[in-house]
């Protein structure tokens, strides 16, 4: 507030309704998994809206889009590299004894709350189908 800094400020609001809203509908009290899903969620919605606006010929909303994106991407924790979810992934395979396509929601499952808003999870579970498949 005091840097002036109107889009900043904006994004937190954003983020602070979206995880007072959750606890009010669910009448719980997020823990930091649970704060980063919805902040994924917000960034999943931006990316949608960009990809409608940049087809509706709409830039200057898709502008917009983007640069709260980054802002609520500032506020996820660090990303890990493709070969830190490759390890990530190589070890969950090993631990749950998968063999085939048809024990993938078991490595997702173990995957899923290790790699919470560490990974894209799109990317995970890609990642995962061609290991069981190959």
């Amino acid at each position: 507030m005091r840097a002036k800094d109107a889009a900043r400020l904006s994004a937190i609001r954003l983020i602070v309704a979206a995880i007072k809203q959750r606890e009010v509908d669910e009448r719980i009290e997020l823990d930091d998994a649970a704060v980063v899903a919805v902040i994924e969620k917000m960034i999943k919605q931006r990316r949608e809206s960009i990809a409608q606006f940049d087809k509706g010929g709409r830039k200057d909303l898709a502008d917009a889009e983007k640069a709260e994106l980054q802002l609520l991407s500032g506020y996820l924790p660090a990303r890990m590299s493709d070969a830190e979810i490759a390890q990530a992934v190589d070890a969950a395979i090993a631990q749950s004894g998968a063999t085939g396509a048809k024990d993938m929601g078991k490595v997702m499952g173990a995957l899923k709350s290790r790699l919470a808003g560490k990974a894209d999870m799109g990317k995970v579970s890609a990642l995962v189908k061609a290991r069981l498949a190959g």
